[in-house]
């Protein structure tokens, strides 16, 4: 028997409303503005709530920029494995062979313990306070890769590598000094070569030290001492490859499709970036394991998500698509928080408006 077209209909305005219903609770716990990009097959929509800007009546942008965050990650880990295809990288090579004394255990971590977290390298962002008044201070300042990993290098290692996960910004800044010293060339260089340009990604960029956001885009704002601040405004090299880059849900959704079919990296790669630490290992929500800056998600409906979520001062994202790339979330979240204040209910939110747009797909 047909299931009746008049009841699909209606499961659907059904799954998009309670969809709706998580954004708006998004807003009410500290959320400026939300949009999430939902597909399925052929069929694409946008779900908003907020405003692009606190006070204001415009909404989010559906063809805004935001911060990427740590989906940056997955750009960093494609470049590196179609280094491994081109022969010019070995995964499971020590990092002193590419990066000769630029972490003094480089002969026990090797380029695969990096790409997954399993290195033990100290994350050097635990090292500075905490954001507040501090990115207030220091929201222009310039910091140099090298510097930031020097951080990291001068503590031991907080584990044995390939011993456990432990998510650290430092391995993917290490990374991007990585892909430089193999190919004379910027790892922001290599991504727009072999990803931004290839895929057309006319929305996406690395803005190196440019504190602004170009074209349209939603606002970020922090909580500090209880007043709403505007930290839209920053100078990213602060994340550098782990989390400088700026798109749009367009341009991270073609990434995506072109990720998980096939079309920039091989077979033998993708196999790679997939093959995940075992889930128990992994203390980040609804993660089922970790991969090569890819990680494998549960939904509450049962739906197997693979992708990446992020945060930076102002932004939070989420990006997902089951592996034959027909169904695909992704979010962009503009805060007003407190940064302490991420965990417990806004988590919880975020996790619940990620699993309602799931239902949808």
């Amino acid at each position: 028997m047909t299931q009746s077209p008049v009841k699909t209909a209606d499961s659907t305005a059904a799954k998009r409303q309670n969809l709706q219903r998580c954004l708006d609770r998004l807003v009410e716990v500290g959320a400026a503005g939300v949009q999430f990009r939902v597909t399925s097959g052929d069929e694409v929509f946008t779900a908003r709530a907020g405003s692009a800007e606190l006070g204001g009546t415009e909404p989010v942008p559906e063809n805004g920029r935001f911060r990427i965050a740590c989906i940056t990650k997955m750009f960093v880990s494609t470049v590196v494995l179609q280094l491994v295809a081109e022969g010019k990288v070995v995964l499971d090579a020590p990092v002193e062979t590419y990066l000769p004394g630029v972490l003094p255990y480089g002969d026990k971590v090797t380029v695969r313990n990096m790409l997954q977290h399993t290195s033990g390298v100290f994350n050097h962002a635990d090292s500075f306070q905490r954001p507040g008044e501090r990115f207030l201070r220091d929201r222009y300042k310039h910091y140099d890769a090298e510097e930031l990993v020097a951080v990291a290098a001068a503590r031991p290692l907080n584990f044995e590598p390939g011993t456990t996960f432990e998510y650290s910004n430092t391995n993917y800044i290490a990374l991007g000094l990585l892909i430089r010293a193999v190919t004379g060339r910027t790892y922001a260089e290599e991504i727009r070569s072999r990803i931004i340009e290839p895929l057309e990604l006319t929305d996406t960029y690395l803005p190196g030290d440019d504190p602004e956001i170009r074209g349209p885009h939603a606002h970020g704002y922090m909580q500090i001492k209880g007043r709403s601040e505007d930290v839209t405004l920053m100078n990213p090299s602060e994340a550098c490859s782990s989390g400088e880059i700026i798109s749009t849900a367009k341009d991270l959704d073609t990434f995506l499709v072109a990720l998980v079919q096939g079309r920039i990296l091989g077979p033998a790669e993708f196999a790679e970036m997939t093959h995940t630490v075992p889930p128990e290992w992994v203390k980040l929500p609804m993660s089922n394991g970790y991969g090569l800056g890819f990680m494998p998600l549960e939904t509450s409906c049962g739906l197997s998500l693979w992708g990446h979520g992020g945060g930076i001062p102002g932004y939070a994202t989420f990006v997902g698509s089951t592996l034959d790339g027909q169904k695909r979330v992704i979010t962009s979240i503009t805060l007003n928080i407190d940064p302490d204040d991420f965990g417990g209910t806004f988590e919880n939110a975020v996790v619940d408006a990620i699993n309602a747009a799931a239902e949808c797909l």
